[in-house]
């Protein structure tokens, strides 16, 4: 050993400071004690970086902008362009929202009920008659008062008897139907000039960052619409969607039929014992309209090709074949015809930004193809339908088919509603059906819940149960899904001629039992963590029902199993 060697060790002090080093490289120093809020206000100034950063994640946790690091850490800002960073955004002008209600019409309370396409929520008043457009146009101004004074949005931990108290004082009874099943002593809550509220996800700490939104008056309610993720700069444009409108209002009331308005009832409903008969009446909901749905068809002359689509995990195959059941009621027999089967070839097909396969587009369809073969079958030819072989990734030779008069195709797939699909062929043939959840349960009149939520947990439970994927798996190939879903589907939602709610109000406490191991299951250093550990605050909310109280004919039992149209195909046509 050199006895001369001049090693690099030395007593030291304790650090008085925290580093954090952010997605660029650069690394910033501070006391300890200092909030991550000063850090990203630095480095935000330094990168010249403008959309408003709505909290930070560190690893697999998401932090508020108060929080105080007390280690080095390499973290992530959330801001708008961010998944994560647009939720928090979205729940924090939620808060600002209610308490500019609250000044203006303190008898009143503030229901956000659903989603709009345009990136925003329609909501409600209550307790008063709906707003008028001078009000919410008031409305608007006391939100942007609020914004303007940059006011702080304290979180709190306080003992559950409390906010039980609090919220029985500022009228929020279904969050006190909520709270019967809270089974912690303590709850977080959030206070914003004067109001106290409970919102089950992260908030921004002030409110001047909240400087971009609108709102617009409709007849029944108003929205609440928000930039553009891709370009906070931005906002969507302003599109009316009726027969979609309608869907989510009547799902409303199919929620207030069966007596579950939020996560409170459908709980207070497994614990009493009545959910058998929730579960049946949301079910015979189902079966009521899928009937009127088949009369619609069997009146309508000349109709030989229905289509159904809808996004991903709506439950469109068990959706046709309960249609197709229902069109043998009213003498018409059906043959199903998947989309998918015209695939085009695995080495033609388009690929997405980031290099890989997208199954998604609308050019990984055989167009022409497919137009042939439903002209060929509507002008009384037999033809040889193809059949897509997802391991090699070519077209094989599937059925041969005639269809006699008074039969229907039924064609299920992601591009049904698109009217460049299909050409040559009379629109007065085509029947189209738009098929998705638009009744998800809210946690309460401030905690919507987003239907796509329900969908991504139908897809986790069904993925893992049929085709073998692991939650990780499900949740990171989920925003291409979604992409998908916004470049091909929603914009042709209006094409359809009906629109089916596959939404069932009890859903959630059925999938919990099986969805939770799964997620529980994902690799905390995966990019799927995040996503992972949301759900799992979702999902705690609702009390467990039991799959055998599911009957065999559910659209849910398609993700869950134990269906009796597992192995049902519809083949009523003639066959050679």
């Amino acid at each position: 050993m050199d006895q001369h060697r001049t090693h690099p060790v030395h007593p030291s002090q304790p650090r008085t400071d925290v580093r954090l080093i952010f997605p660029d490289g650069s690394i910033y120093a501070a006391p300890l004690g200092t909030a991550l809020e000063d850090f990203v206000t630095a480095w935000q100034a330094a990168a010249t970086c403008s959309p408003p950063v709505t909290a930070v994640a560190i690893g697999e946790v998401i932090y508020e902008l108060s929080h105080k690091p007390e280690r080095d850490a390499e973290v992530v800002p959330l801001d708008l362009g961010h998944i994560d960073g647009m939720r928090i955004y979205k729940r924090s002008l939620s808060l600002v929202l209610v308490a500019a209600a609250h000044n203006l019409f303190p008898e009143s309370f503030i229901s956000i009920d659903h989603s709009v396409t345009a990136n925003g929520f329609f909501c409600e008043v209550g307790g008063r008659a709906p707003l008028s457009t001078q009000e919410v146009e008031a409305l608007d101004m006391e939100m942007h008062r609020l914004v303007q004074a940059d006011m702080p949005i304290v979180r709190k931990r306080i003992p559950l008897e409390q906010a039980v108290s609090t919220f029985a004082a500022q009228g929020y009874q279904d969050k006190l139907r909520v709270l019967r099943f809270h089974h912690s002593p303590e709850l977080d809550v959030y206070e914003l000039d004067g109001i106290v509220d409970s919102f089950y996800g992260h908030m921004v700490t002030r409110t001047g960052c909240l400087q971009r939104f609108r709102l617009h008056h409709h007849e029944s309610g108003f929205t609440l619409t928000f930039p553009l993720s891709e370009d906070p700069n931005r906002f969507p444009d302003e599109t009316d969607f009726p027969k979609l409108m309608h869907q989510f209002r009547e799902g409303h009331r199919w929620l207030a039929t069966v007596g579950a308005e939020n996560v409170g009832d459908l709980n207070a409903a497994i614990e009493d014992g009545s959910i058998r008969e929730l579960i049946l009446t949301a079910e015979a909901l189902h079966e009521r309209r899928i009937a009127e749905i088949a009369t619609q068809i069997a009146e309508r002359e000349g109709v030989r090709i229905v289509f159904i689509s809808g996004p991903s995990s709506s439950g469109k195959t068990t959706f046709a074949k309960r249609l197709g059941i229902q069109l043998g009621a009213n003498g018409l027999r059906s043959f199903a015809v998947s989309l998918d089967d015209y695939f085009v070839e695995r080495e033609l097909t388009p690929r997405d930004e980031a290099g890989q396969l997208d199954f998604e587009a609308f050019e990984a369809i055989d167009h022409a193809l497919f137009t042939q073969d439903m002209s060929r079958l509507l002008a009384g030819e037999t033809v040889t339908l193809p059949r897509y072989d997802f391991l090699t990734g070519r077209r094989v030779a599937g059925p041969h088919i005639a269809l006699s008069p008074g039969m229907v195709l039924l064609v299920e797939g992601l591009h049904g509603l698109n009217p460049n699909l299909l050409h040559g062929v009379p629109r007065n043939a085509l029947f189209k059906v738009y098929v998705s959840p638009l009744s998800q349960l809210n946690i309460d009149h401030h905690n919507y819940v987003p239907t796509s939520d329900g969908r991504l947990v139908r897809r986790i439970v069904r993925d893992a149960l049929s085709r073998g994927y692991t939650a990780e798996q499900t949740i990171e190939r989920w925003h291409s899904v979604r992409r998908g879903e916004r470049r091909y589907i929603f914009p042709y939602q209006e094409e359809a001629d009906v629109m089916f709610n596959s939404g069932l109000a009890y859903e959630m406490s059925v999938l919990k039992p099986l969805a939770e191991p799964l997620l529980l299951r994902c690799d905390h250093g995966s990019p799927a963590a995040l996503e992972s550990r949301r759900l799992l605050t979702l999902l705690s909310f609702f009390l467990p029902i039991a799959t055998e109280l599911v009957p065999d004919n559910s659209i849910l039992r398609e993700f869950i199993g134990g269906s009796i149209f597992e192995h049902l195909r519809l083949v009523g046509s003639s066959r050679t």
